[in-house]
């Protein structure tokens, strides 16, 4: 259980008693002024509570940054708490309760969005054409177009 302002006080002038020689006039004055100045410690942190509390349900409520303002080129903002990161992982939104399909859906990004900085989008891409990806990818679609033909076709006509 907590101790009342009065308890605090008294203990604080207790604790200067004890160090220095004080009047009885002297410590009754002391009580009184390190009772207010308890007082109003304790108003500005119960204001500076509220103003943070109004502030978190804001951040709830609603995003603090815009979405599409959100991911920027060194870091990427997240809109649940406003924490910046270089990329927004599956561990980190699962704190949140969602997932990257659940989080892209919520703020109207599109499923394909990269949940990174774009700077850390940039170096992927990068990497993969330096891997050559995106030509074995072509030529992997080139295949199976090939190989798909006679059956697409096959296919439609038996459903009509």
């Amino acid at each position: 259980m907590s101790k009342s302002l009065v308890e605090m006080a008294a203990d604080i002038v207790k604790a200067q008693c004890t160090s220095t020689s004080m009047s009885a006039e002297d410590v009754s004055l002391a009580l009184q002024n390190t009772f207010q100045v308890l007082q109003s410690l304790q108003a500005s942190e119960s204001s500076a509570e509220a103003a943070a509390g109004d502030a978190g349900k804001e951040a709830e409520g609603a995003a603090a940054v815009a979405p599409e303002k959100s991911i920027l080129k060194n870091k990427i903002i997240c809109l649940e708490c406003g924490q910046s990161f270089t990329l927004l992982s599956p561990k980190h939104l699962a704190g949140h309760g969602l997932s990257g399909r659940d989080y892209r859906k919520k703020y109207g990004f599109p499923l394909r969005q990269p949940l990174c900085a774009k700077s850390l989008s940039e170096r992927r891409k990068q990497a993969g054409k330096d891997r050559g990806v995106p030509e074995n990818l072509l030529k992997a679609i080139a295949e199976r177009k090939k190989r798909g033909n006679g059956k697409g076709k096959a296919a439609k006509k038996a459903t009509k």
